[in-house]
């Protein structure tokens, strides 16, 4: 499944619009928690665990997005774009939202 931040494929024409498709990914704070525990792992002032949960999220909302775009019977996915979201009680979560529109090709 080809996804795309832009809002079409070089070389390729849309014959059709599927419809808005989506995926998320929530974090708990017991991660973050955690995370600051082990604060050895911080090089330069970046922490390798932390990019790592937030890359890992990213990968599984765009997953999920793909994936109903697949029983919806896409080529691909244009127009993406990821959000990173603050929820709950102090803020204690962390959600990753992907959006897209799911699109045939022809």
């Amino acid at each position: 499944m080809l996804v795309t931040t832009t809002e079409s494929v070089e070389g390729q024409k849309i014959v059709e619009y599927l419809g808005i498709c989506s995926g998320e990914a929530i974090i708990g704070a017991n991660i973050f928690k955690d995370m600051f525990a082990s604060i050895r792992d911080v090089v330069g002032g970046r922490s390798g665990t932390y990019e790592k949960i937030l890359h890992d999220a990213k990968n599984t909302a765009i997953t999920e997005m793909a994936e109903q775009a697949n029983k919806w019977g896409a080529h691909a996915i244009v127009g993406v774009d990821i959000d990173y979201e603050v929820l709950g009680k102090e803020n204690g979560m962390l959600m990753v939202v992907a959006n897209g529109t799911a699109v045939k090709l022809g």
